[in-house]
């Protein structure tokens, strides 16, 4: 494996100066395992080089090397109900946050962690773990103001006497012990919003910032701080990378310089072909769906030098993510405990094809740094993506190229947005490694496998509230090949009026809330290419039923008037 140097900035230097306080928590059995989540967010489905891409990862190659990679894990499709699900075990609706961090006034759209729920972090803390997060909440209510000069001078950190939500909903009420990160969900990665350490707000940081390196150091930190008691940890490392804006490193783009000037197509067969080798896909079951572009080819792309730019820039936070996963391993060396560490890694939905710039300022972007430079969204890509003064995105012709070899993307329920790499390593714990799993399982699943792992029991109630009982299993049966067909009898998604359902390897999904179901067979067609709706009525029906039966169970109903 490449090994990453660690070299002590004023990043690591602040955070190691905050952490002073002592648990009291009970003794826990040295032999329960250690357990990081690490999320990425907007992480193409074949980014990494494990999964397919040219991207450089070679820490989280190393760990898939050595732990099991899945090809069809599941997560809720967007930031914040792929956020709820993870950390409850509840479909997003369920858990209050069907949509996103507004309150729309109906019970699955409370826009935070609603009292029927329980985090993960909560129940490890009680059964004697030590907890922190670092990184992207994204389940708190947020509140923008009312007059937007005064949201924009808020996002500009020129108003720094407003909390960015009831501190109450903070991770460290619930259940995380340390936590550093940002509470709302886009930030400038040179100096993010919404920064908070606690729940004390963060209010200036130092020249050198990158958020991707300071989040990574955040958690190298809270490793060292958590090795020297006897009992395990639980640690949360929410990375923002690499989600919008567009903003890396210029020495790490400079890597991917000349990586993307062949194109959008080029890149879809390059990684799909790579997929064949590493023996992730069969061709026969899984073809490479067409781009879904039609007719703009990157021969007559009048914006190739910025399009090859955007996406060097996107890789490049790939590559800083993963420099940072390898400070996290080095770590664990140093102090013994990478034996017994269960460390899951998966992204929060698949490939984004959003422009912010087509937005412009507003809400969660800003129009200008705090020192007053003002940043560009260059919605005619004038000016190149990459620098702070910037706020731009891939666009639906990358994401669609690195969601290969499926369909669609973020905010979809077909493959291509629910869809996620998951890497799974614990060598005391789990007996494959370099294995493709392929049993299908979803981001609920995560709840249950903490529990099993960790000793811990899923509460019925908790702080005098009654807990909803997950619909997740425990992945250890599928990751020690135990299971090797079916963990669900059906998974379900919906989100603004895109939905599906799964049942063995039938699906059916559909666009968007007055479109038709379509039918496809996941076993002879993983990528969706042959919509078999009208042969199959009888199946599509019973399973529409099922859907609604789930829809109503889970709180997707009543919609807010809203929607």
């Amino acid at each position: 494996m490449k090994t990453i140097t660690l070299k002590v900035s004023s990043i690591l230097l602040f955070v190691c100066s905050i952490i002073g306080s002592t648990f009291a928590q009970p003794k826990a059995s040295p032999k329960r395992p250690n357990i990081i989540v690490i999320l990425a967010d907007d992480l193409g489905y074949s980014d990494l080089g494990c999964y397919g891409g040219e991207i450089n990862t070679p820490n989280l190659d190393w760990l898939a090397s050595r732990g099991v990679r899945s090809t069809s894990f599941y997560n809720a499709s967007r930031c914040c109900p792929t956020r709820a699900s993870l950390l409850t075990g509840l479909y997003p609706h369920t858990a209050g946050i069907g949509n996103m961090t507004t309150d729309q006034k109906a019970p699955g759209y409370r826009g935070q962690l609603t009292s029927n729920t329980v985090t993960i972090a909560q129940v490890l803390k009680d059964a004697g773990y030590q907890t922190g997060m670092v990184g992207k909440w994204h389940v708190s209510e947020t509140k923008p103001f009312p007059d937007n000069e005064q949201q924009l001078q808020w996002l500009d950190h020129q108003i720094q006497d407003k909390a960015f939500a009831d501190t109450l909903s903070y991770p460290t009420h619930r259940g995380f012990q340390k936590y550093y990160g940002n509470i709302w969900g886009v930030v400038d990665f040179f100096d993010p919003f919404a920064l908070v350490n606690g729940t004390t707000q963060v209010k200036n940081v130092p020249a050198d910032f990158y958020y991707t390196n300071a989040l990574g150091d955040s958690a190298v930190a809270y490793i060292d701080y958590f090795t020297k008691n006897e009992d395990p940890f639980f640690i949360y490392v929410a990375f923002t990378a690499p989600h919008w804006p567009l903003q890396a490193l210029e020495k790490d783009i400079q890597k991917y310089e000349d990586t993307y000037k062949k194109g959008w197509e080029h890149i879809r067969m390059q990684r799909y072909q790579k997929m064949i080798k590493l023996g992730m896909i069969n061709p026969k079951q899984v073809p490479l769906s067409d781009f879904m572009h039609d007719g703009k080819t990157w021969e007559n792309n009048p914006d190739s030098i910025w399009d090859a730019r955007a996406m060097a820039v996107h890789a490049a936070m790939v590559d800083c993510l993963d420099q940072n996963i390898g400070k996290l391993i080095d770590q664990l060396k140093k102090s013994g405990e990478l034996e017994n560490t269960f460390i899951m890694f998966l992204s929060d939905n698949g490939a984004s094809p959003e422009r912010p710039e087509e937005f412009g300022p507003g809400y969660d972007r800003s129009g200008t740094t705090r020192n007053g430079e003002k940043v560009s969204f260059s919605v005619n890509k004038d000016v190149l993506p990459g620098p702070q003064t910037t706020h731009m995105g891939i666009g639906q012709q990358w994401a669609n190229a690195i969601n290969t070899p499926f369909r669609y993307w973020k905010a979809k329920e077909y493959e291509g947005g629910i869809n996620t790499p998951f890497i799974a390593y614990w060598p005391q714990g789990i007996n494959s490694t370099n294995k493709f799993n392929r049993v299908p399982a979803h981001i609920i699943d995560l709840m249950a496998t903490c529990i099993e792992v960790s000793g811990a029991s899923y509460p019925h109630t908790f702080e005098g509230n009654t807990i909803t009982p997950s619909p997740g299993k425990s992945l250890m049966p599928v990751l020690n090949r135990k299971i090797t067909k079916q963990l669900h009898d059906e998974l379900f998604w919906e989100h603004n009026g895109a939905a599906a359902l799964r049942q063995g390897n039938w699906k059916i999904v559909r666009l968007g809330g007055k479109a038709d179901w379509e039918l496809y067979n996941l076993a002879v067609d993983r990528t969706e290419t042959n919509n078999l709706a009208k042969k199959f009525p009888a199946r599509v029906s019973q399973m529409k039923e099922k859907w609604h039966q789930l829809a109503n169970q889970y709180q997707v109903f009543p919609k807010p008037a809203a929607q």
